[in-house]
């Protein structure tokens, strides 16, 4: 039990009229502060825990220490680049997980930290910012990286870091894996994500392009000549339906759809096209449909809530005109000759949830309708194809990685062979550049005889796959949300929708201004980060807090002046000092 020792209360017990530092304060107890250090929970959200406060706060506190905001800019993009040589890429096509999870949208609405990224990375791209090597040892070991997509090229680019020879293997003519061929240009312009691919390039990294394993090179060739292997070959095989009628020439799978269309290969889909599905290849496909002039249609077997799409780009479909008929599922394609030309459907109604959590879609009898199609497309789901790949199989299941992101096979890790991104499993870009990046670390572990540290490279949270670091998450319960003010949050000026036809490979969103995202980062809180406020030096009463004379370094606590009266830890806006 903590012994309250009351005192004569003297004048200038608060901040207002009357106040005057060093006075003493009312109560004492044997409670001292510290800097209770706790994981913001934006990083925490990050598959691939991004250093997000530390750029955010750079930005909050560079006025006072007298650095001018491009040199802030200038540095946010290296410290973005310790992790992730996508910024620019990440900050137009990532989901943005930890905006949901900012304490900010207790307050009003999130910082917006996507766009910030994309910011970043497009000054590291203007200025022709350059990735650098971590030291000038160059290794004798060879990697060899399977598949130039995120995953691939995150591990290479790791390695090339460290001073690895490395050589990525790829299938196609160019690199980029799904976030050439998945995803439009309209999202995501090919300038952009050239320019960061060839900043990995310039590290040393060699591509060799139209190679197919198993046909063009065998994987136990690659196996004997390489020191260790990442295999990195993405999910780019959709499945269909599974319905009487999908076996004809107009109906194509999503990816099928998107990498023909983004390879600039003609599809002649005619006037009237039918996407099934709810995530992101479904609304990418209708949309590019769309934009070739087809009324377009998605049929999705549970409801808007469920769809596992981003919000904004199914909002992007609803302005552009397409439909979206929830609650169908299709029952029969039917045909004219070789052609589909209408989908038989029916409607479903939700019942109990599944194991993914959404509630799972059941039948209503009797409810079946029809829809015209001159094209069907369908992205229900996608896996790997493991062509030249049988050997790290187990059965028809997907490659399987122990912790350290070794591939297993019947439990046991297969040596010198490392996977990650979609190959395991479906998910976001920035998973699969954070699977690269640890297997980087784990590889170089092995070479050099270190013992594994599972903080992959350079800092990082909880969120990134067995990170060192088990901090608290800071919640909003700890803030002092009364201490900021409402600011409106900075938004994209988007393409209106006639434009977007007019040039269907345009970008439909603009990159924010400087302005804007400055005044995007000043709307941070700086969870459980000192941003020199000075709050806990003006409460205190008793001279035992000492402000730094170099601005951005941390406030002092002299213990001997303390009193244990807790008024700098319960003024600390953003909830960094603690009592113990």
């Amino acid at each position: 039990m903590v012994k309250v020792v009351k005192k004569k209360k003297k004048p200038g017990g608060g901040l207002g009229s009357g106040f005057r530092r060093g006075a003493s304060s009312v109560e004492t107890s044997p409670l001292r502060p510290y800097y209770a250090e706790k994981i913001p929970p934006c990083e925490d959200a990050c598959p691939n825990a991004n250093n997000i406060r530390r750029i955010l706060n750079s930005f909050i506190t560079a006025e006072k220490r007298g650095i001018a905001y491009d040199n802030i800019i200038h540095d946010a993009w290296y410290t973005l680049a310790e992790k992730n040589p996508f910024p620019a890429v990440c900050g137009r096509v990532c989901p943005h997980p930890c905006e949901n999870a900012c304490n900010r949208n207790v307050k009003d609405q999130p910082v917006a930290i996507n766009n910030i990224e994309r910011f970043i990375g497009d000054f590291g791209i203007e200025n022709n910012l350059k990735h650098k090597k971590l030291h000038d040892t160059v290794y004798d070991e060879k990697v060899a990286v399977i598949g130039a997509g995120p995953a691939g090229l995150s591990c290479a680019f790791q390695l090339a870091r460290l001073g690895y020879n490395v050589t990525v293997f790829e299938a196609f003519s160019k690199p980029g894996g799904m976030l050439r061929y998945g995803i439009p240009a309209y999202r995501l312009p090919r300038k952009i994500l050239d320019a960061e691919i060839d900043k990995i390039k310039e590290l040393g990294v060699d591509i060799k392009y139209s190679t197919m394993i198993g046909k063009d090179i065998l994987y136990d060739d690659i196996k004997k000549d390489y020191d260790a292997i990442f295999i990195g070959i993405g999910a780019q095989k959709s499945k269909l339906p599974n319905v009487e009628g999908e076996d004809t020439a107009n109906v194509f799978t999503g990816t099928e759809f998107l990498n023909r269309v983004n390879s600039g290969q003609p599809v002649d889909m005619g006037t009237d096209v039918i996407v099934i599905g709810g995530g992101d290849t479904a609304i990418d496909a209708a949309r590019m449909a769309r934009r070739a002039g087809a009324n377009t249609t998605i049929l999705y077997r549970r409801t808007r809530t469920e769809m596992p799409a981003i919000d904004e780009e199914i909002e992007g479909a609803l302005e552009e005109g397409i439909k979206i008929e929830y609650l169908a599922a299709p029952l029969k394609i039917s045909k004219n000759g070789e052609k589909a030309v209408k989908i038989k459907c029916r409607r479903m109604e939700l019942g109990e949830p599944d194991e993914s959590g959404r509630r799972r879609p059941v039948p209503v009898e009797g409810s079946e309708f029809e829809v015209a199609a001159t094209a069907v497309i369908a992205a229900i789901s996608q896996e790997p194809d493991f062509e030249g790949f049988q050997q790290l199989r187990e059965e028809r299941d997907w490659i399987k990685v122990d912790e350290l992101g070794r591939v297993k096979l019947n439990g046991e890790p297969v040596g010198g062979v490392y996977a990650g991104g979609d190959v395991l499993g479906l998910g976001l870009v920035t998973i699969a550049i954070s699977n690269g990046r640890f297997a980087a670390q784990t590889i170089h572990d092995r070479f050099r005889s270190t013992e594994h540290v599972s903080a992959p490279l350079s800092g990082g949270s909880s969120a990134s796959g067995g990170e060192e670091l088990k901090l608290p998450v800071i919640k909003h319960e700890k803030i002092l949300l009364n201490y900021y003010e409402e600011k409106t949050r900075n938004k994209n000026i988007k393409m209106p929708v006639e434009e977007r036809f007019a040039n269907p490979d345009a970008e439909i969103t603009s990159t924010l201004t400087k302005k804007q995202i400055i005044e995007e980062a000043l709307r941070c809180f700086s969870c459980a980060s000192c941003f020199d406020c000075g709050v806990c030096w003006s409460y205190c009463q008793d001279n035992a807090i000492i402000k730094p004379l170099t601005p951005g370094e941390k406030y002092k606590f002299k213990l001997e002046f303390c009193n244990g009266c807790k008024k700098c830890a319960e003024q600390c806006p953003c909830g960094y000092i603690e009592m113990h």
